[in-house]
Parts: C-alpha cells; sequence; structure tokens
C-alpha cells in the first residue's frame, strides 16, 4: 500500500476510528484471559472536552491499549454524571430566559425539562472522546441516573438505614443560596478574603454602659439571642447576669458566660447567633439559648430582618452598617482578613444554617478504606505516594457525610413520612413496600399510598459515583453476576487529585463495604493543566484552548505526545498555547475577540503539540524511506547491516526493560520519552543510517526484511501513545486481515540484551560524531571520502569499524602505536583519531583561516586583562561582572592555546 508524501492526520484519524469501532476491538466480554479493567471517572453529562480531560484520558487510553497488546481482556467502562447541582443550575437558568420558573413546575414537569436538557447535551463529552482516540468499551456506557444505577443507589440507601447508618438529623450545614442546597464539607471551599471588622455597641439593660462587641457579619445582629464573656475575664466580672438590647431589634438578651471565648480576639466580648455560626450553635444548645434564623433560602432575610426582608445579604451589610452608623451603635470599622467559605460548583458564599438532613455515619466504614491505603499490608497504590499524606488527614478527620440534596435533580431519597412527626417515615426501595412498613409501625391496616409523602430531597451525586466501579457491572442489584466477578476489582483507576476525598476515597469505603474487598489496585492521580502563568485552566478565565480545535490543528497523535511529554507523574502541567493569525502573529485577548465576532477563528499554536507533531511526520518520513528503497534478493547484507541489526534489537530490549519499569511506577511521561529516544535517536538517526543502501544501490532482502520487523516492533510500543499514525503505518506495511490490526496484535517479547555491544557503540558513536565535528569545522563535504588512523590506548573496537566507514565516509581505517603529526585529531575517551589533512582541506587556507582568529583572540585577551588589572574596577565592580571578565580571560587563553596547537601541527 502507498502513503502519501506529506502526512496528513485528518485524513486518517476518522478512518482508523470507525475501522476500530467496526471490528468492535474495545468490545469485552468475560472470557479465559485475564481481565483488565479501568472505569472512566464520568465527567458531568453536560460537560465539554476540557485541557483535564485530554490529559486523564489520554494516560488511561494508553494504559488501556497496552494491556490490549499485552494479551489482557482489556475492558474500559465510558460513561457520565448527572451531576446534580451543576446540571439542575443550568435548566433552571435555561427556564429562567424562557420565562418559567422552578416554583411554578411540579417536580415531574421540572424533571421533564432536565431530561430533555439531558438528553440534548449529555454525551457531547464522549463523542469528543473518540476525537482523541479514546479506545472505550462505548456499549457499555453508563450514566448515573440510568435506571439500574439508580435502583443500586437507592437499594444502598436502605441497605445502610436498615443497618443503622443512615439517619435523619436537625444539623447546621453549608447552604448554598444560589443553588439552594445543602453541600458537604468537602465542597465547600475556603479562600481569604478581605472584609470589614465592625465594632458595635451593646446597651447594657437598666443602665447606662455599654458593651462593645466586633463581629464581620453586622446584618446577623438581627439574630442574636445572647452575648457571652469568658468567666475568667475580670473586665466584665460586673456584667454577669445582666442582660443586653440589641441594636435596632431592640431585643432583650442574656449575658452568658463560658471559656470559649477567646479573650485575646476583638474586645474578648463574643455575640451569639445560634442559626448562623455551628460553634454559636453549640455554645446555643449548651445554655438553651433561643434559635433565630433571618434568611430565606436564598440568603435574603426574612421577617426576622424588620424591614429589611427581602433584600439580599450583602446588600443589607452595607444599608445596616450605614444606619448603626447614623445611630451611633457603629463604634469603627477596621480591615479584616478572614476565611470565606464559598460553594465549589455555584461560586456562592456559604452560609451555615439549621436544616433537616440526611446523613451517613462515617466512623465505622472508614477504618476498611484507611487501612487499604495505609495499612502494612496495603492493597491500593496511590501514585504518587505524597499523596498519602493529604488521604491519611482526610479519612482520619472525617466527619458523617450529609447526603441530602435540597434538589429535584437526582436520586429521589426513599423515605416516606406517613405521619405528621419527623420521625414517621419508612424507608423502602419502593412505595409498597414502605407502605407495608407504614402499616406495621402504626398498626393502621387503613393507610393507602396515597397516605404516603416521599422524601423531597434527592442524595449527592457523590452518593451515586461512589458506587462507580461496582454499578457499573450491577454488582450492587447482582452481587454474584458474572460480570462483577470477572472485572472486578478493576486494575488502574486515573483521576484528579482534587476528587480524591470526594470520589476516591468513597470508592474505597464504598468497595469494603459492599465487596469486602479493594474497588482498584493502582490510583494514578494527575496533575493539573495550568497555563504558562501558572493558572489553573479554566473556561472562566479564558486561558483554555479548545481542545478539538488543537487536535485539528495538530492531529490527535500529536496532541496527546505534545501534553504527556510535559506531564510528569503526578505534578501540575504547564501547557503553552497562544493564538495567532494567519502570518503566525501572535493574537492579543482584544485581537481575538474582534476576529471571532468577524466570525473568523484564529489558529493555536503549541510548541508541545508541534513537538507531538513534529514526531509524527518523523516516523512517517522513516517509513517513507523505506518505501523507496529497491530491494534485491541478490545482494548479500553487508557488514554493517548485520552490526546494525544486532545493536537495534539490544537497544530495543533495553528499552523494554525501561519502559515496564516506567509504566510500573505510572511515569506515563517518562515512558513516553523512552520511546521517543528510541525511535528518533535510535531507529531514525543511527539505525536507518547504517542500513540504508548507497545511493542508486538496492537494499538485500534480508536486511530490507528486518528493518520492517523492527519498525514494526517500534509501531507497537508507540501505538498506546499514538493510535492513529501507528496503526495507519501497520496497515500500509502488509495486507493485515481484521485479526492482524495493530490494536490487536502483541506487545513485543523480551530477548537477549548484548551490554558489551552497547557499550562498544556508545563509543562509535562519539567516534561517528567527532569525524562529523570536523568535516563541519574544517569544510569537508561528507561526500568527500577520508582517511582514519586509531590509536588504541582504552578499547580496541574493530569489529564496528564498518559502522564507521560508513558513517563517516571513511576509505581507509588503519592503526598505529604513534600519533600521526601533521593530521588533525579528536580524543574518544583514552583513544585518539587522526585525520589526514593532506587531500582533505586547503592547508594554507586554514592556517590563514587560524592565524587571523589567533590574532583576535589575543586582542580580545589583551583588553580583559587590562579591566583586570586595574584594581579600581576589580575593587568596585559587582563581584558577578567581575567573575565574568576572569572567565573570558580563561577561555581566552585556553582558546589561544587549542589555535596555536592547530597551526604547529599544520606547520
Amino acid at each position: 500500500m502507498s502513503i502519501q508524501k506529506k502526512y496528513d492526520p485528518s485524513q486518517i484519524e476518522d478512518k482508523w476510528y470507525q475501522y476500530w469501532m467496526e471490528n468492535n476491538y474495545f468490545h469485552s466480554e468475560p472470557d479465559e484471559r485475564e481481565a483488565y479493567t479501568i472505569v472512566i471517572p464520568p465527567p458531568n453529562v453536560t460537560g465539554v472536552l476540557h485541557m483535564g480531560h485530554m490529559l486523564n484520558n489520554t494516560i488511561q487510553d494508553v494504559l488501556i491499549r497496552r494491556a490490549r497488546l499485552q494479551g489482557y481482556n482489556a475492558c474500559w467502562v465510558p460513561g457520565t454524571d448527572h451531576a446534580s447541582i451543576a446540571t439542575e443550575a443550568k435548566v433552571v437558568h435555561k427556564l429562567k430566559e424562557e420565562g418559567i420558573q422552578k416554583s411554578d413546575l411540579s417536580r415531574e414537569e421540572f424533571l421533564s425539562h432536565a431530561w430533555e436538557w439531558t438528553h440534548k447535551h449529555g454525551g457531547i463529552i464522549l463523542e469528543q472522546l473518540k476525537k482523541l482516540g479514546a479506545s472505550c468499551d462505548w456499549e457499555r456506557t453508563k450514566f448515573t441516573m440510568d435506571d439500574d444505577m439508580s435502583a443500586a443507589v437507592i437499594k444502598t440507601f436502605v441497605d445502610l438505614y436498615n443497618k443503622g447508618l443512615i439517619y435523619r438529623g436537625y444539623r447546621m450545614v453549608n447552604w448554598d443560596p444560589e443553588a439552594k442546597t445543602t453541600l458537604s464539607d468537602e465542597e465547600v471551599i475556603y479562600e481569604e478574603k478581605q472584609g470589614n471588622l465592625y465594632y458595635l455597641a451593646y446597651a447594657i439593660e437598666g443602665s447606662d454602659e455599654k458593651v462593645t462587641i466586633a463581629t464581620t457579619r453586622p446584618e446577623t445582629i438581627l439574630g442574636d439571642t445572647a452575648i457571652c464573656i469568658n468567666p475568667n475575664d475580670e473586665r466584665y466580672a460586673h456584667l454577669r447576669g445582666k442582660k443586653a438590647i440589641v441594636p435596632l431589634a431592640n431585643r432583650v438578651i442574656p449575658i452568658i458566660e463560658d471559656e470559649y471565648v477567646d479573650i485575646e480576639f476583638g474586645t474578648g466580648c463574643l455575640k451569639v447567633t445560634p442559626a448562623h455560626d455551628i460553634n454559636d450553635k453549640e455554645l446555643g444548645d449548651k445554655h438553651n439559648l433561643e434559635v433565630i434564623d433571618i434568611f430565606n433560602e436564598d440568603a435574603s432575610l426574612n421577617s426576622f430582618g424588620l424591614y429589611y426582608e427581602g433584600k439580599d445579604r450583602f446588600v443589607v451589610r452595607k444599608e445596616i452598617s450605614k444606619e448603626l452608623e447614623e445611630k451611633g451603635f457603629l463604634i469603627k470599622t477596621e480591615t479584616h482578613i478572614n476565611k470565606v467559605g464559598t460553594s465549589e460548583r455555584t461560586k456562592a458564599v456559604i452560609e451555615p444554617r439549621l436544616s433537616d438532613q440526611w446523613f451517613l455515619k462515617m466512623d465505622d466504614l472508614v477504618k476498611p478504606a484507611i487501612e487499604a491505603v495505609l495499612g502494612e499490608d496495603s492493597d491500593i497504590n496511590l501514585f504518587p505516594k505524597k499523596f498519602e499524606n493529604t488521604y491519611r488527614h482526610w479519612m482520619e478527620n472525617i466527619r458523617d457525610w450529609n447526603i441530602s440534596r435540597q434538589l429535584w435533580w437526582g436520586q429521589q431519597i426513599p423515605a416516606y413520612y406517613f405521619g405528621d412527626g419527623k420521625e414517621d417515615f419508612a424507608v423502602a426501595e419502593t412505595k409498597e413496600a414502605a407502605l407495608a412498613l407504614a402499616k406495621a409501625a402504626t398498626g393502621n391496616e387503613n393507610l393507602t399510598l396515597d397516605d404516603l409523602r416521599q422524601d423531597a430531597d434527592a442524595l449527592d451525586t457523590w452518593f451515586s459515583s461512589w458506587l462507580w466501579p461496582i454499578s457499573v457491572f450491577d454488582g450492587i442489584r447482582h452481587p454474584e453476576n458474572e460480570e462483577i466477578q470477572y472485572y472486578y476489582p478493576t486494575n488502574d483507576l486515573v483521576t484528579g487529585p482534587d476528587i480524591l476525598f470526594f470520589w476516591v476515597a468513597r470508592m474505597i469505603i464504598a468497595g469494603y463495604e459492599y465487596r469486602d474487598m479493594k474497588p482498584f489496585t493502582n490510583v494514578y492521580l494527575t496533575g493539573l493543566v495550568r497555563d504558562k502563568q501558572g493558572r489553573k485552566m479554566s473556561k472562566s478565565l479564558g486561558n483554555s484552548p479548545d481542545a478539538l480545535k488543537l487536535i485539528e490543528e495538530f492531529g490527535a497523535d500529536g496532541v496527546r505526545v505534545g501534553l504527556l511529554l510535559s506531564a510528569a507523574a503526578g505534578n501540575d502541567l504547564l501547557f503553552d498555547f497562544d493564538q495567532v493569525d494567519e502570518a503566525g502573529e501572535v493574537l492579543k485577548p482584544k485581537e481575538i475577540k474582534a476576529w471571532k465576532e468577524a466570525g473568523k477563528e484564529p489558529i493555536y499554536t503549541s510548541q508541545l503539540c508541534m513537538q507531538g507533531k513534529g514526531f509524527a511526520n518523523k516516523i512517517f518520513n522513516a517509513y517513507n524511506l523505506t518505501q523507496i528503497w529497491e530491494v534485491s534478493d541478490d545482494v548479500e547484507q553487508p557488514a554493517v547491516a548485520k552490526i546494525a541489526i544486532e545493536w537495534f534489537q539490544s537497544k530495543f530490549q533495553k528499552a523494554l526493560v525501561a519502559l515496564e519499569d516506567q509504566y510500573s511506577k505510572y511515569r506515563i511521561s517518562d515512558a513516553l520519552m523512552i520511546s521517543y529516544k528510541l525511535v528518533w535517536d535510535d531507529f531514525c538517526s543511527w539505525f536507518l543510517e547504517m542500513v540504508k543502501p548507497t545511493y542508486g544501490s538496492p537494499i538485500d532482502r534480508k536486511t530490507y526484511n528486518t528493518v520492517i520487523s523492527l519498525f514494526e516492533e517500534n509501531l507497537k510500543i508507540l501505538h498506546p501513545f499514538m493510535p492513529f499514525l501507528t496503526e495507519d503505518i501497520w496497515q500500509r506495511m502488509a495486507d493485515r486481515s481484521k485479526e492482524e490490526a495493530l490494536i490487536v496484535s502483541s506487545w513485543p517479547e523480551s530477548a537477549e540484551i548484548k551490554e558489551e555491544l552497547l557499550s562498544d557503540f556508545e563509543m562509535i558513536q562519539d567516534v561517528v560524531s567527532g569525524i562529523r565535528t570536523i568535516r563541519k569545522e574544517k569544510n569537508i563535504a561528507n561526500k568527500d571520502a577520508i582517511s582514519l588512523t586509531i590509536v588504541n590506548n582504552e578499547k580496541s573496537t574493530t569489529n564496528l569499524d564498518a559502522v564507521i566507514a560508513k558513517l563517516g565516509n571513511v576509505e581507509n581505517i588503519s592503526y598505529s602505536d604513534e600519533k600521526l603529526e601533521g593530521a588533525l585529531s579528536f580524543r574518544v575517551k583514552s583513544n585518539e583519531y587522526f585525520i589526514p589533512m593532506e587531500g582533505a582541506i586547503d592547508i594554507d587556507a586554514e592556517i590563514e583561516k587560524l592565524t587571523k582568529e589567533l590574532e583576535y583572540v589575543e586582542g580580545s585577551l589583551k583588553i580583559v586583562q587590562k579591566k583586570l588589572s586595574n584594581e579600581r574596577f576589580v575593587n568596585n565592580a559587582p563581584e558577578q561582572v567581575v567573575a565574568n571578565e576572569k572567565k573570558k580571560e580563561a577561555d581566552a587563553i585556553a582558546k589561544i592555546e587549542t589555535l596555536k596547537a592547530s597551526l604547529a601541527s599544520l606547520k
């Protein structure tokens, strides 16, 4: 099969992906082979491909393709996550644009809109992954809201409830006023922000005295139910048993005592607002204080907010501080840095809020998961190992998991209320089963399904995805089925460290609870993709390239290689890119915007991807080279070809060993670099140069067949990184049946490594480089043959003379015990190599050139030495400047000695 003259990825990528799909290479069914399984970290159903996905899924594809070549029954399960908060927010926003409020819809009506949105936008990212070359088993694609997946979630909830691990509690929770739902502690991001500290005067009842209290949130004074002082603070001993009056609200509240108050912070007096601070809530419970909640679910003030009712909390903060100042309650304001909790999803500032929620007890559940990763006989390995400390911190400080969300999109909590009390509910997988429990609990056989009301809350999205490695094989509903027995536990998990607790730790917990074993053996935690300024790439910052446009510009293989070359294990990846015009000029942000407004798209440029594309071109050109050779059955195999083959076979085997080591450590970037150097340097730059026939002559059949065979071995180790290009060249090399496709071929087998040959060849490479350097320096054309005399002071490599002769264009190699006078020379280790000048160079012209160069360097040396002889310069100039001048002097002296020696040899 012929190949086009110029490599064009756009012509082959769709073709080969379709070929792989048509022949069902990605699909897996249980059989007699050993399974190798990866489950995809399910992206949000409404998501689109970004650089983090590109890196993460490229690594997964590398691992799965290699496992397939190694003979495993490779199964990569794809899917998407329903992402309750993010998706519901998008649906609500869409409805608002259509003039529809969520509150005007029934749950069923809203869910029909959510499903419509999901069917329209869901799965886009999975289609985009195909452009990257991801070899997922698409027939197994799962969605966390599929009927079977949801049934598994509900079954798990009921089971944990019946075990006494899930309970209903009235607790202080993290409230997201934008999404109008609770968040777990792990979904809250704490950021340092500058705000104000307001010093307010509270009047003491029955006196003219006032007490000063500092707060960062003046709007919450309307929910104050006490003032607290430290019993050991003598400054306020006279206030014991007295009462204070809340400014503006004019409510009388008690002054209580508790050692919780920090005497040193602020004024030493603390306002207590039990409804809006978790620590205040604990104080309130301890001292039986009233609880006044001043906020609506959207963080606007309710009726307890007096005439501020209906206004947003931050608007009220400004207005109430102004009123407090006007009425003499605000004494002073200071700037203050404090940590503010924000929602990971909506970025809204979190409000502590008292609410009835569902919780999962974690104390006992977490123990096997800690032992699995951190125990002496750990079953699960984290790569890089540094993340074990993060894992330990989270797991050993775990709190009960708030698993309920005030959302409609998600699995609805299977709790059915049958009475007026908070505890009058039954938990069951179906409404019918709940009715039976309700009848048993009440003794009322007249209860009907209409008397039951299901809890309105949905479960936390993570409560479905923590079952992912089990539920994708239906292991919750049918724990003994063939697939869960065959594919579980999975082998490798590739994900980001930001969800080490959210997802990874919880999957481990679920694995031990429901399978009594690990869910996976190895967890490879990738770094984050950052821009050249070190910022995390994100749509909001506008610093992330369009992933599909990168593929369009550089080819999927080029992008994959570009990403992985800079993705050192577990470290962040600095991905540098620009957008340019047709002339290659970098566009500024305003210019990019103008281009897009005009309907034009800038061109992406990236050094990393250019390197990847360049590597693809190198391999492509190497294949082209082998196709233009004439092959003869009558030509004997040259000695140099025999040496070249023997050397590269050992070089290849050495690389195989190194590859295995790097893969075992999940150093995927290093594995790629080993393959890159082997192919670019060893195969293309050395091996092909040694075996290629002289111009106009044919290559012998034996050598040619071996060259193609070794090329195929190279394609096998490159295939996980560059699947499209390698499959294309593989198929062009011979007519292949579908069973002989590269994707299902076999990983190269281990063989003998001739270490001495490799060591000797390194020396010969240095010799050839030395000859090429002299040719370049002395303007000796490569086509002009030269002679070479060798003085062996260290080691004889006469068996490799054929390589020197071929690559150095040396017509005569001789050996001597004496140095050759009047010759150009260089040294490799202790051996000396001499090239006679006669006939090789124009001696008179060379003497003239060296003499001029000597005069120039001697002149430069005088200037430098004049500076250094000046004591004023040496004493007053910066130390580094003086050091630079001394280095110039030493370099010039060394250069003069070399030039004089060269001139002496010529004369």
